[in-house]
């Protein structure tokens, strides 16, 4: 997508003369992602369509939980934002992505993401009586989409989630999109971006799409990400629900926007918790 009129002009407020140096769009969905340069420094700004709903936890998130990252450079600053218009502009965090480096598969690009993660966590820790409840309509509401889970799965989902007990949750600010493709690496140093998925859960729910792929390739990376965190803080039953509810929305996600590759990955998340689920 490109910017609204609104947008541009905001924009050409906030940054007059600016030249747009590279656009990071992944083009999947209606976010456009400009990389631009003003008066010799670069900055980020990130626009969201009339459909989108995740700029809104975006700006909550820089608002509200980014400062132990913001003030030792691990996140960008916020600079402006524009709620009715869904555009936002950071100072540019230098650095590539993690995804698809040899960085990936570092045992020390682990500890310090799980360093960083205990710092977001540590902020606030609120009980949520609703949490359980909301997450399994979520999935529900999922699995009547198109898709192509198969019949018998989705019965056999349907059944699993009915018994589930529904506890109430301890939420704190979590990312909820924590992998490679969200972290930069800069001389060593990790950094984080987007944060359109960022929300109160429980903290474990920041390991579920690790845990369904880099963890899964190297398991030596999955203690090394607990050794910076400090603990471990899936507890097994909750840490079960939460891999079926991730296999489901990716599964059905992924089928919606056309990424085969993620669609099957989503499948064989769902094979493999449907298949922990009834052995545990």
């Amino acid at each position: 997508m490109g910017l609204s009129e609104r947008q541009q002009q905001l924009l050409d407020e906030w940054l007059p003369s600016a030249t747009i140096v590279r656009d990071h769009s992944w083009g999947i969905i209606g976010t456009c992602v400009l990389e631009l340069e003003h008066a010799g420094a670069h900055y980020i700004a990130k626009a969201a369509d009339a459909e989108d709903h995740h700029l809104a936890r975006e700006l909550r998130a820089h608002r509200n939980w980014l400062r132990p990252w913001t003030t030792i450079g691990r996140a960008a600053e916020l600079i402006h934002a524009d709620d009715d218009a869904k555009l936002l502009l950071t100072r540019y965090l230098p650095g590539e992505l993690v995804e698809g480096t040899p960085y990936e598969w570092m045992p020390e690009t682990y500890h310090q993401a799980g360093e960083l993660l205990a710092a977001l966590h540590e902020q606030s820790a609120v009980p949520d009586d609703t949490y359980e409840d909301r997450e399994n309509e979520r999935i529900r509401r999922y699995l009547r989409m198109p898709h192509r889970i198969a019949p018998d799965v989705v019965e056999q989902v349907r059944t699993t989630i009915a018994h589930w007990p529904t506890p109430p949750a301890l939420v704190v600010p979590t990312h909820g999109d924590w992998q490679p493709r969200n972290w930069l690496i800069d001389h060593g140093v990790v950094r984080v971006i987007d944060f359109g998925r960022a929300d109160l859960r429980p903290a474990y729910t920041d390991l579920a799409r690790l845990a369904a792929q880099q963890f899964q390739r190297d398991p030596a990376l999955e203690p090394a990400l607990l050794a910076g965190y400090g603990s471990d803080p899936r507890e097994p039953e909750a840490w079960q629900r939460t891999r079926l509810r991730e296999a489901v929305s990716t599964a059905v996600w992924a089928y919606q926007v056309g990424e085969e590759p993620f669609e099957q990955q989503g499948h064989r998340m769902l094979a493999a918790a449907l298949a922990d689920n009834s052995t545990g």
